[in-house]
């Protein structure tokens, strides 16, 4: 049984953060699924919350990155692209789309994204990596004559 408390209210969906905005608790509950290594669990989890609030860029980026983990690629990438679509300016919803994208075996449409993702925030080595990854993956393709099976060179990194 919870004490008294903000969290353990029954209307209170949001959890206060160390810099005082507030976070949906089904956010912080799939994050302590991920971080316990239950992806799937945590990908159920929040996709019962994104049909309820289907308008949440927050709760949709957090089920892409518990589908990515689980190896639903093409269900995070279908995530991301929603919240690409939302704020185009949104680099990390570009950057993970880009790795869904090529771990789905797409690599030139992840270098689309992943390229954005890069220009947008240049200092994040990670996303430069990601990229030289999958273009170095569409380079061995073009010399070997396109010959390797879709998804079958690495991609680069994990969301962050």
């Amino acid at each position: 049984m919870r004490g008294p408390g903000r969290a353990s209210r029954p209307g209170n969906r949001y959890e206060p953060t160390a810099a005082g905005s507030r976070v949906p608790r089904v956010t912080v509950a799939s994050r302590t699924l991920l971080s316990r290594g239950s992806p799937a669990a945590a990908a159920e989890l929040l996709e019962r919350a994104a049909e309820a609030e289907p308008g949440a860029r927050s709760i949709r980026e957090a089920l892409a990155r518990a589908q990515f983990d689980a190896g639903r690629y093409a269900q995070a990438a279908d995530n991301f692209r929603q919240n690409v679509e939302a704020i185009p300016s949104d680099d990390y919803a570009h950057f993970g789309l880009g790795l869904a994208l090529a771990r789905g075996g797409d690599p030139a449409a992840a270098a689309e994204h992943l390229a954005l993702a890069a220009a947008m925030r240049p200092e994040l080595a990670h996303y430069t990596e990601a990229l030289r990854g999958v273009r170095a993956t569409l380079a061995a393709r073009t010399q070997a004559g396109a010959g390797a099976p879709p998804g079958s060179a690495p991609d680069g990194d994990e969301p962050r």
